[in-house]
Order: C-alpha cells, then sequence, then structure tokens
C-alpha cells in the first residue's frame, strides 16, 4: 500500500511499544482509565457517549502523547445513531438502495457530530438461516442485494470523502461466512465449500472492498477448521493481496482472546501472533497490551509497519490530524423533523404485504379493535440500538391522533411471553363490537440480535391462539407482524386474509405502520428471506442448486399414499425425489415475495439481441432487457421489478435461479413506465474454483432471464453465448 509522507515519518519515529498500541481498542473504559491507556499509547477507543467527553480524550492523545496522534472512535452505529431507522434486515425489504443510502448519511452525521469516526457495519453477512439472530443485521439470504444494499450503506456512511464533517468509516463484517453457523447458532461452526465459499460468501465483501469500505472485520467461527482471527488464506490471501484491500481489518470482540477456546493457541501470545500474522491489523478487546514484549518479538516488524501504516492512513483518511475535535455546539443529540421523515418513510417503504383479502388499507371504520402485545407497546427501535435511541411511540396513541373519528378499543389480549392467555377473552368481546381489527403481535426486540438464536420460530406466548380466535369471530382483520427475522405462520396463515410484515422500524415506526394501514403509504417491499413453513426445512433459500431427483409434488404422508403398495401408483414417479413427506414444496413465502395496494400490468419482456458472444461480453458489451409496467388500479403504488437468471446448462450444479438486477419505482394510476436493465459478464457468469487462482467464467450455452414483481410472476426471456 502507498504510505504517505506523514505516515512514514510516524513510523520512522515509533517505537514498537508505540506502533503496537496504535493496534488496539479497548471496550468502554472510565473516563479517567481511558485517558491512562491513550497516554501509554491506545490508538482507539469507544465512543464516549458525546462530543465534549470525546474531545476530551481526544485532546489527551493530541496534547499529552510523544507523537500526538488522534485517536479512532468507534462504535456500533447498525440502524441509526439517535434517530433510528428501521433494522438493516428491513432496509434490505425496501429493495431500495438509494433509500438505504440515505438512511447511513443520517446516521453518519449524526454519530461524526458527537465525535464517533468509527462504526462496525454493514453486516453483509449472507445468511439462509433464521434461526441465527443476527439475520436482523444484515441483508437475507441473496447475494446480490446483499452486495448491493451493502455498496449503499457503505457510500452512506463515507460519502464524497472520509475527512468530511459528516462521514464515518465504515466496516465491512463479519469476514467471512458468519451468516451460516451450524444449527443458526451464534459463534458456531462453518464448513462450507470453496465454490459456495466464493459464488456466496465473499461477494458482497469484494463489492463493499471495491466501493471502497475503508475497514473489514474478522468474523468469529471457524472455515473448514481454521478460526477467520487466524485465518492467514483469507484475511491476507484473498483480501489484502488478491483483492488489494488498502483498510483497517479489525477484530471482532474478544476475537483473539477466543482463539484458546478454539484450541488453536497455546496462550494469548501465541493468540495474539497468529492473528496478526494472519492479517488481523487492530485487536479488539485488549490483548496485545497484555502480552506486548512477547508479542513484539513474535511479529515481523514488516507486517507490524503494515498494520500500522494501514491505522495511520485511516486517521489521515478521516482528517484527523488537521481535525481531531468535534464541534461541540453543532452536536446532534435528538432527531431533527427531516431525520423522523426520512425514517418514517423507509419503515413503511420497508413493509411487505404478505397477503391481503381486501381489507388494508381500512378505509373508514366506525369501530376498530387494536389487539395483541404490540398494540400499546414501544418496543419498536429493533436489536443494536443505543440506550438513547429516541422513543418511537405506540401504535394505538398514534392511531388515535390521527383518526379521533374513529370508535378505538385497545385490547392487548397477551403479551409477548408468557402462556398467560386470560386477556384473550376479552379482545375475542371487543373483536365481535368492532368493524374491524388489527391485530399487533411478533417478536419483541430482544429476541433478535447478537447471542439471540432460535430454535422456535413460531411467534412467542400466546400470541398464536390470540390470532386464531380472533379468525374465530369472523370479524374482519389483519394482522400485523413486527419481527428481525422470518418467522414460521404456518399454523395460523391460512386463517387470515391479510398479514402486513413491520419488522422492527426504527423511531418512526409506529406513526409508519398507521400509514400503511390508513392507506396513505405503500406496503410494497418484498421479502428479503425466504419464509419456512417449518424449522425443519431450514436451510430453505430459493437460490439452491437443483438436485438430480428434483421435486414436482409436495409431501405424500397421507391415508390415500402413504402406503404406495395398497393404494396404487399415482405418487411413485415424485416418490424418490428430494422433499419432506409431511410439507409442501417450498417456502411458505419465497425470497422476493410481496405486493402493494396497487395492481400492475406486465407487458412482453424484450431482449436488445437475442445471443452475445463470450468475447464480446469479456469485452464489456451488454444487452438491454425492458420492460414496460402499467398501473392499473386507481391509487399511485410502487412496483419492484426482479431479474433472475437460470444458467440452463453449467459445467457445476447452478443455482435454479439467482438474482441479478432489481428496481422499484412508483407509479401514477394509468400511467405506464419502462423499466430497463443491463445484462452484462457480471449477471452471467460465477467463479470456478477449479482454476488457480479462482476465476470469474461465463460459459456458452442457453441463460434464461426470468422478469417480474415476484419469483411466481416472472416471465422468461432466453439469451445464447456464443
Amino acid at each position: 500500500m502507498n504510505r504517505s509522507a506523514r505516515v512514514q515519518r510516524l513510523l520512522a519515529e515509533m517505537t514498537p511499544a508505540e506502533k503496537l498500541g496504535q493496534l488496539q481498542i479497548v471496550f468502554r473504559p472510565r473516563h479517567d482509565d481511558a485517558a491512562e491507556l491513550i497516554r501509554e499509547g491506545l490508538g482507539s477507543i469507544f465512543w464516549p457517549r458525546s462530543a465534549a467527553a470525546t474531545n476530551a480524550l481526544q485532546r489527551v492523545a493530541v496534547e499529552e502523547t510523544r507523537l500526538g496522534i488522534p485517536v479512532l472512535v468507534g462504535l456500533d452505529v447498525i440502524h441509526g445513531q439517535r434517530t433510528i431507522a428501521p433494522v438493516p434486515l428491513a432496509q434490505a425489504a425496501s429493495f431500495d438502495p438509494s433509500l438505504v443510502e440515505e438512511l447511513a448519511a443520517l446516521a453518519a452525521a449524526e454519530a461524526r457530530s458527537g465525535g464517533v469516526t468509527w462504526t462496525f457495519s454493514p453486516m453483509v453477512d449472507v445468511s439462509h438461516d433464521p434461526r441465527w439472530g443476527r439475520v436482523v443485521e444484515g441483508f437475507g439470504e441473496d447475494v446480490h442485494l446483499t452486495s448491493v444494499m451493502g455498496r449503499a450503506m457503505v457510500r452512506g456512511y463515507q460519502g464524497d470523502a472520509l475527512a468530511g464533517p459528516h462521514a464515518i468509516a465504515a466496516t465491512a463484517k463479519h469476514f467471512v461466512a458468519y451468516g451460516q453457523p451450524e444449527g443458526g447458532r451464534d459463534y458456531n461452526t462453518v464448513d462450507v465449500s470453496e465454490h459456495r465459499l466464493r459464488n456466496t460468501y465473499l461477494e458482497p465483501f469484494r463489492a463493499v472492498v471495491d466501493e471502497g469500505a475503508a475497514s473489514v472485520m474478522a468474523s468469529f467461527n471457524t472455515v473448514a477448521g481454521v478460526p477467520m482471527h487466524a485465518n492467514r488464506r483469507l484475511m491476507t490471501g484473498v483480501l489484502k493481496d488478491e483483492w488489494g484491500f488498502p483498510g483497517v481489518a479489525v477484530g471482532d470482540a474478544e476475537g483473539v482472546r477466543n482463539l484458546l477456546p478454539h484450541g488453536i493457541a497455546e496462550d494469548l501470545t501465541d493468540a495474539a501472533s497468529q492473528a496478526f500474522r494472519a492479517g488481523l491489523d487492530v485487536e479488539m478487546g485488549g490483548a496485545p497490551s497484555e502480552v506486548a514484549d512477547p508479542l513484539l518479538s513474535a511479529i515481523d516488524p514488516a507486517r507490524l509497519d503494515d498494520a500500522v501504516a494501514r491505522v495511520l492512513a485511516l486517521k489521515e483518511s478521516l482528517g484527523l490530524f488537521d481535525s481531531p475535535y468535534a464541534s461541540e455546539g453543532d452536536e446532534l443529540t435528538a432527531p431533527t423533523d427531516a431525520g423522523r421523515a426520512l425514517v418514517r418513510r423507509a419503515a413503511a417503504r420497508s413493509s411487505v404485504l404478505l397477503k391481503n383479502d381486501g381489507t388494508l388499507p381500512l378505509g373508514a371504520p366506525a369501530r376498530v379493535l387494536l389487539t395483541g402485545p404490540y398494540a400499546d407497546s414501544t418496543d419498536h427501535l429493533g436489536a443494536w440500538t443505543q440506550s438513547f435511541g429516541a422513543d418511537a411511540g405506540t401504535i394505538a396513541g398514534e392511531f388515535a391522533a390521527r383518526r379521533p373519528d374513529v370508535d378505538l378499543r385497545v385490547v392487548r389480549g397477551v403479551d409477548f411471553l408468557g402462556e398467560d392467555a386470560s386477556g384473550i377473552a376479552d379482545a375475542v368481546a371487543a373483536a365481535r363490537a368492532s368493524d374491524v381489527v388489527v391485530v399487533l403481535v411478533g417478536e419483541p426486540s430482544a429476541l433478535s440480535g447478537e447471542a439471540a438464536s432460535r430454535s422456535d420460530l413460531r411467534l412467542p406466548g400466546r400470541q398464536e391462539q390470540l390470532i386464531r380466535e380472533i379468525a374465530a369471530t369472523g370479524v374482519p382483520f389483519a394482522v400485523v407482524l413486527e419481527t428481525g427475522r422470518p418467522l414460521v405462520v404456518s399454523d395460523w396463515i391460512d386463517l387470515a386474509g391479510t398479514v402486513l410484515v413491520a419488522w422492527h422500524g426504527g423511531t418512526e415506526a409506529a406513526a409508519a405502520i398507521v400509514d400503511v394501514l390508513l392507506g396513505d403509504a405503500d406496503p410494497a417491499g418484498r421479502l428479503p428471506m425466504s419464509w419456512p413453513r417449518s424449522i425443519g426445512q431450514i436451510p430453505i433459500h430459493y437460490a439452491h442448486e437443483n438436485t438430480g431427483r428434483p421435486a414436482t409434488t409436495g409431501g405424500s404422508l397421507t391415508t390415500e399414499t402413504a402406503d404406495i403398495g395398497l393404494h396404487g401408483p399415482a405418487n411413485v414417479q415424485d416418490k424418490y425425489t428430494s422433499k419432506y413427506l409431511d410439507l409442501e414444496l417450498g417456502p411458505e413465502f419465497p425470497f422476493g415475495h410481496g405486493s402493494g395496494y396497487a395492481t400492475f400490468a406486465h407487458a412482453p419482456a424484450t431482449l436488445s439481441a437475442s445471443s452475445i458472444s463470450g468475447a464480446e461480453l469479456d469485452g464489456g458489451a451488454t444487452l438491454s432487457l425492458s420492460l414496460e409496467v402499467a398501473n392499473t388500479s386507481a391509487r399511485t403504488g410502487d412496483e419492484v421489478v426482479q431479474v433472475y437468471v437460470e444458467d440452463v446448462v453449467a459445467s457445476v450444479a447452478p443455482p435454479v435461479r439467482r438474482l441479478v438486477a432489481f428496481e422499484r419505482r412508483t407509479i401514477e394510476p394509468g400511467r405506464t413506465t419502462l423499466f430497463e436493465f443491463e445484462i452484462s459478464r457480471d449477471q452471467l457468469g460465477f467463479w470456478a474454483v477449479d482454476a488457480a487462482p479462482p476465476a470469474f467464467v461465463v460459459e456458452p450455452g442457453l441463460f434464461r432471464l426470468h422478469i417480474g414483481a415476484t419469483l411466481a410472476s416472472t416471465q422468461p426471456v432466453d439469451l445464447r453465448v456464443v
């Protein structure tokens, strides 16, 4: 990597101990302790919760240390600082990367105003397992969607220049394959083929590195038996050497110390030396200072200088050498009207309408019942929000303020957790006296996030019973789900004609949900992860490889077909195929599923040419796939057009389909708009891992492009690569 004159000068002047100090970030010590650690050479701190406190510690670094090197100030700014946006999984559901970029820019501006310079976000772990609690923090199961949203978040955080007053350094995490732990259990082992590693888990990281992400965080898991904090093949060989990543590789919390229970290090010195030799640049948690002398003797001086140079270069890019202090008078300590408006719009655009029998939007009912634990709860912020996140209010309060003309009843019925169902009778009685019921249920925020894996993805407590008993009244009702992950809804989904997924929507979640209920906003998001029929289906994801015996019908464990010998051969052709005997095929709701209040008609899609040569693609040639979409309803609404590729015959078993492009647009009633997508080498190729090094290739043959509003409603267009 290139080193500026300042970085070279500092490296020449620094002692080995001062260099090692730059490679540490210590968890939130008390101010006096932090100040002393900085005097001793600590290079990074966690945010001390205000611009004034940050400046006080920064002055210690700049004015009381020998070389005056400012500190990096880190914080987990995941989906907002003072103004909390919808959780990242919800943001992915918006299928709107420009919105994600705006939300990240808002978070960065608020954080930088208080002195934060470094966030540990975005999370670009592709995950096929909703049992894993941290799916809430990422963008779901799809490689392309995760890559696009990850790029957008990096742009939003970092702006045009890191030295800008509203920019913070982004960290892509968790490198790599952390999203697929065995059993969906956080921190657990990952064993993955090189083919899937290259074509699924590494791709979003390659994308955000290309976008200029300032840092990358190592993951807690092993890959093929090697913990990532000590995985030189991936941390150095792929990230730094192959991709040319010039930034900082940071460890996750106590990830270096975790090499001991992993069983690959004899002691802390051994763990730290393995990590830094593998390519780690900053250790999070404090191990190096505890083993400074033996560690210095174990690390090659050139590797030490490389790590320090990366840290100093990041500080220089952030403008900290020239402007180390935050403007205390300009600190943003509360949401602004503009910020609230943005996250409210985002929460509505992230909502996904799973099904609708016409109950939504509500129209003008005289009597409305709100029931369920989310009716009067303020728990809308989601996982990974700071203690100073703004109060999100309640749906009941927002509804009452917006519709004073409605006879509104609020009966909680049940709590989130626990087995007390005594309140359901009151909810049922109130439902019978209402024109329409909105059942507001879901996971509380604490059930998703880090260390929040679940073995049962049904609604907790007695919430399902509440839905069933409301359904039995015969009164029209809609179910609103607030959640941080896909849920298993098969026990009650057929009883509900209308179901809306609102996720954990942040500071303005209550207002946004009421916007959608009343029809002031269009819930036209799409699912970023498949929703399984059963926990036993997991992992289930749309871009799976076809088997040699794909099933064409679902389960056959019935009176008529369980015993083929007695009841005839009706199901024989499909018996020896890849399926469950006791489940229908596919998920309850697949990736990309959703609709809105408006209706649309899609014209036949056209491709600018039906064939193209591999040489043309290698030279940068592209094709145009276009589709006209007309709004056939009486209201303005959003349509999301998705493009999937099917590689009909390939040298390795390809995914049945994979997303390669999408766009969301607002279309007025009666208007027609043209969607156009560029199809290039990037959309058609894959990583061939039998090459050394692996190579991105486009093989000749037939490709089928599928374009439409959801996976279930696409039209095919054939393309041949010659």
